[in-house]
């Protein structure tokens, strides 16, 4: 067993660090994946200028590649539609449309110039042997441009995934350029499809953006899509817009698609549906409006890390230096080799050191001869002369020496010179020279590359908000059946299928649901709308406990779960007595249940002396005594006005003067009287008086149930 786990742990991780270094993983050095470096160094070495059939491209390639013909060759049209590095010739497909590209054995391919002079210089290019050792590639291509963020790439691998976005060419260049001066860069990425980005949650190549489609309005009633979103193409957008229609998210009503090299996709809005109400449906519900995530993962000192564009744009500006150094110490070396020959050749033909060749009867005497002759003039000589120097003189041609033109020679040696004085300038300058070839590409490419992409800031489009409110939720009475399938023209609201409604019955529940489609409410209905999430909701209300006593309390309903049910108050009860939206200033009359030793039938309670509970909280009890009812509205009679007309029955307090015409007033005993509380009531404390059964009956009917 454990010679297997290590067999299986030391296979899988060959095999990993394959599938992350040698196929989906680019390399930070050049930028490209293998399959992409291998096409280009196949183009590279086939060029002849004219264009090459892609099947045989393919063919080539395969000698480089050994995945088969099928990803090389999408690997190639993708890279011939960046439209940076191949020219194309036929039916490459449209990245716009989505059509795919034709046959290999119909469509031709070659490198652009841009390419050639960029990405390639065999002199100082690492070659490894293939995967079967018959031929040899590059290690990495000796590229001059930021590849990596030109092209952009997506790659899945063992335990991880890149996804770069390809940028601007011209503004990459200018972020070097920024770099090399020490200056701070901002770049955002930029797409071949155009349309509009917001990059506010964009984070140097972390995290993502958010892409829309250009689209104009014409009128009223017509809308043209002119430019789409990255990673959609034409037809995924129509159909994503069918999809929306037929839900009832977009009121469309006719989609007319005239795309060619140029998107134009014509929408005509619905009959009572305007271009305000469309456009805002379309990025909500349709591919109008994409997201697009950001996470560069590259290969360096072959190991895969996590970068910003940023650390990739200054990491690349200090190869790039080296690349230009080194090109300049070979084009250097070069020069001065040539200068070195045509010195000796010029030596050795205008002294005649050719004719002392004549007595020489061996090679060895050849040789000796040459450096017998040249050996007066060493003090001209750019280095010490060698075999191999000796060996080319000897090989002069008598057409060669007879032809020879001392003052093109020595103006061929001026100009070596003149340009060994410029190597070295450039080598001595390297930011600067750097600098200068940066802006020689800006220059030369700046029309070629425009911006696509417009940056600008757009706000999110809530779903909720741009909903169409066409779901009709009804009540009935009756049966207590709440829904989209109940029938009831007359207790009914309309929601959108992104509201939540706050239903509350007479038994003190409620609930917060999505639109059903049909349930049976546990009470009668007191409260039925569409629920603020972002506000909540405040409540007051009065219940009755087992013992009828009358508690009170504001709610405030603001946190949920969906479905769940909730009780407004914690004791069992005899349900809800009194109930309304928000804070309430009422002041209700409670009447008490009569009993014999019932004295006092009414009391008055102000309702803003409530304040906020949670839903386990009793409240406050508004009277000791058990009520039987209530009625909205202050008492409308005084205890005072009452006791000057009293009722069969009933007797005023003992403190209460009867005041009588020509009589004084007297005291009523104890005995024959009722009490009743007067004077000022603290806050919150009820008044109290004794009513009558003819008042009582009269006050009823006036006053409204709960």
């Amino acid at each position: 067993m454990s010679v297997l786990k290590t067999l299986m742990e030391k296979n899988f991780i060959e095999y990993a660090s394959y599938v992350i270094i040698d196929r989906a993983i680019p390399d930070i050095r050049d930028g490209c994946k293998p399959v992409q470096r291998r096409i280009l160094n196949t183009l590279f070495e086939i060029h002849d200028g004219k264009f090459h059939k892609v099947a045989n491209v393919i063919g080539e390639t395969m000698k480089l590649h050994p995945h088969g013909d099928a990803s090389i060759r999408d690997a190639l049209v993708v890279l011939a539609n960046k439209e940076y590095f191949i020219e194309k010739q036929g039916n490459f497909g449209n990245v716009i449309t989505g059509h795919e590209a034709a046959a290999a054995r119909y469509i031709e391919c070659r490198l652009t110039p841009l390419a050639r002079e960029n990405l390639f210089n065999k002199a100082l290019t690492e070659y490894v042997p293939s995967y079967d050792g018959r031929k040899k590639e590059p290690l990495f291509l000796c590229a001059k441009l930021p590849v990596l963020l030109m092209l952009g790439t997506e790659g899945i691998a063992v335990g991880m995934s890149t996804k770069i976005l390809p940028h601007n060419f011209i503004e990459l260049l200018k972020a070097q350029i920024k770099v090399l001066k020490k200056q701070k860069i901002e770049i955002y990425p930029d797409f071949m499809q155009g349309g509009f980005i917001d990059v506010t949650d964009y984070e140097d190549g972390r995290g993502r953006i958010r892409v829309r489609a250009r689209i104009e309005t014409k009128g009223d009633k017509k809308l043209i899509i002119r430019e789409i979103p990255y990673s959609t193409t034409t037809m995924n957008l129509i159909s994503s817009i069918e999809a929306a229609v037929q839900k009832g998210k977009v009121s469309v009503s006719t989609i007319s698609d005239y795309t060619t090299d140029k998107v134009e996709i014509e929408l005509y809005c619905s009959r009572g549906a305007t271009v305000d109400d469309v456009l805002p449906q379309l990025y909500a519900y349709t591919s109008c409006e994409v997201p697009v995530s950001s996470n560069i993962i590259v290969i360096k000192d072959n190991h895969p890390i996590e970068i910003t564009v940023t650390e990739y744009i200054t990491e690349f500006t200090k190869q790039l230096k080296k690349q230009i150094s080194a090109e300049l110490e070979y084009e250097l070396k070069q020069l001065e080799d040539r200068q070195h020959w045509l010195t000796l050749e010029h030596i050795f033909i205008v002294n005649k050191v050719y004719k002392r060749l004549e007595k020489a009867k061996s090679e060895e005497q050849l040789t000796k001869t040459v450096y017998v002759g040249m050996m007066p003039f060493t003090n001209l000589f750019i280095r010490n002369m060698n075999d191999d120097d000796v060996k080319r003189l000897l090989e002069l041609k008598i057409r060669r020496i007879s032809a020879y033109d001392i003052k093109k020679h020595q103006n061929e040696i001026d100009d070596i010179v003149a340009k060994i004085k410029e190597c070295r300038e450039k080598l001595k300058n390297l930011t600067g020279t750097t600098i200068q070839f940066l802006q020689g590409l800006i220059d030369k490419y700046k029309d070629q590359y425009p911006r696509r992409t417009e940056i600008t800031t757009f706000s999110v489009i809530d779903k909720k908000d741009v909903a169409r409110a066409d779901i009709k939720i009804s009540y009935d009475p009756e049966t207590g059946f709440f829904g989209q399938s109940v029938r009831n023209q007359e207790k009914s609201i309309t929601v959108s299928e992104y509201d939540r409604i706050l239903v509350i019955t007479a038994d003190g529940t409620y609930r917060i649901m999505a639109p059903p489609d049909k349930i049976l409410l546990p009470a009668r209905l007191l409260y039925c709308r569409v629920f603020d999430q972002k506000k909540g909701v405040t409540f007051t209300l009065i219940y009755r406990d087992n013992n009828k006593i009358a508690w009170g309390k504001q709610i405030h309903i603001d946190k949920f779960i969906t479905d769940k049910v909730y009780s407004m108050f914690p004791i069992s009860s005899h349900g809800m007595m009194y109930f309304r939206e928000k804070k309430s200033v009422d002041k209700v009359v409670l009447h008490f249940v009569k009993t014999s030793r019932t004295k006092i039938f009414e009391a008055e309670y102000d309702l803003s002396e409530l304040r906020l509970c949670s839903n386990a909280s009793r409240g406050i009890r508004l009277h000791a005594k058990p009520v039987n009812k209530i009625t909205v509205g202050p008492l409308k009679t005084s205890p005072d006005k009452q006791e000057k007309k009293p009722q069969k029955g009933l007797a005023t307090t003992p403190d209460v003067k009867k005041k009588q015409t020509g009589a004084k007033a007297t005291s009523v005993k104890k005995k024959k009287t009722g009490t009743k509380k007067t004077g000022k009531m603290k806050s919150g404390k009820p008044v109290l008086k004794k009513k009558t059964k003819s008042e009582s009956s009269a006050k009823t009917k006036s006053k409204k149930k709960i």
